[in-house]
């Protein structure tokens, strides 16, 4: 739809007068360091502000620079950001602080060819950050701008299609106010999280009431649009804790792809007309080339992924023969459970840690 010079001025104008009115003091909105802003963006893809912010104080508190990040290993980025989940965030985001010190002489660079060309910077990162930090002129599209979007102009674009994206994209760049980018578009995305929110929106509340064209056509329930998606899968897992003595064995995962980097307690997929105690025996002995037996069934956990499902069947298992050679895991170390807390695990693992310390009659280590 195309809004005219002056209604998009007002629109403008509520919305930034509405955000410094009512925004959340957050602790990433306290500084205007780029790299503080970064770090915030980047956790907050995907996961909900609550969830964050204790993250995201301890993450700086450790690497309070970039400088500080690019020298960390990475075991210990993975680490802080343990249970975060979507994991290659913290990878690219560790790998990018460095190519900003040997590079950039360690400033992040303002520029939006060369920000957008480090590792995990994508349209959405850059336009967030040089827009906060710098100013720039940029338009944030995310979620809740879409949400916001979809309804404010009656838009019929799926919100979960990505060929939808040109199109939201050019409706945030027509609204965006050149003027104060940065306080505009944390207002959209603030606006979508607290008013223009899934299900029933605030609409008594919204600054933008008058001028939503869903709320005037009364098809608010049908904006955003979606496209039903197939249902996700669910894997049936099988994973064993081997027990050698007092110390147990882990395994790390190749440095790419799903949970990359990662340390966990072995095992993977149950295949059709197989049960889980002979595929945790099959996969360990696959993956570490042990020989184990089964001494008792710990608990089954349920974890879901972006695209599929996981049921895990967790053993205590009992190391029978054989030295470990790696097929599959890049690492392995046999350790005692008080040193649990060291390692960086997938978050399905840390759903059963708990319950593994207590059988092991230990206090829990976290």
């Amino acid at each position: 739809m195309q809004w005219k010079p002056a209604t998009v001025a007002q629109i403008q104008s509520l919305l930034v007068n509405w955000y410094k009115k009512t925004r959340r003091q957050l602790p990433w909105r306290e500084t205007r360091d780029p790299y503080a802003i970064w770090v915030s963006e980047v956790m907050l893809q995907q996961t909900q502000v609550a969830t964050v912010i204790p993250y995201y104080d301890r993450f700086m508190a450790r690497f309070p620079t970039v400088t500080d990040l690019a020298g960390a290993d990475r075991e210990q980025v993975l680490k802080l950001w343990e249970g975060l989940g979507y994991y290659a965030r913290a990878r690219n985001l560790h790998k990018a602080a460095g190519v900003v010190v040997d590079q950039f002489h360690g400033q992040v660079p303002a520029d939006e060819k060369l920000f957008k060309s480090l590792p995990g910077v994508g349209n959405y990162i850059a336009a967030a950050v040089l827009s906060i930090a710098f100013g720039l002129p940029l338009a944030v599209v995310d979620g809740n701008v879409k949400r916001l979007l979809s309804r404010l102009c009656a838009m019929d674009a799926p919100v979960n299609r990505s060929s939808s994206h040109k199109q939201f994209q050019a409706m945030a760049d027509r609204l965006l106010d050149q003027s104060c980018p940065a306080i505009f578009n944390q207002a959209m995305m603030e606006l979508g999280a607290l008013v223009c929110i899934p299900g029933t929106p605030g609409c008594s509340v919204c600054p933008l009431f008058d001028h939503c064209i869903a709320r005037k056509n009364g098809c608010i329930a049908h904006h955003p649009r979606r496209i039903k998606k197939k249902p996700i899968p669910t894997r049936h897992i099988a994973v064993g804790v081997v027990k050698k003595g007092s110390t147990l064995l882990i395994t790390r995962r190749k440095s790419e792809g799903l949970l990359g980097g990662l340390w966990e307690f072995p095992g993977g997929k149950v295949e059709k007309n197989e049960t889980a105690p002979d595929a945790c025996i099959r996969e360990i002995k696959e993956e570490t080339g042990l020989e184990v037996t089964i001494a008792s069934h710990l608990t089954r956990v349920k974890h879901a992924y972006t695209h599929f499902k996981i049921e895990m069947d967790v053993y205590m298992c009992r190391y029978v023969a054989g030295e470990v050679h790696l097929n599959g895991p890049v690492d392995h170390c046999w350790i005692t459970p008080s040193e649990i807390r060291k390692y960086p695990f997938p978050g399905a693992n840390l759903k059963f840690i708990p319950l593994l310390i207590k059988r092991l009659g230990l206090s829990h280590p976290h």
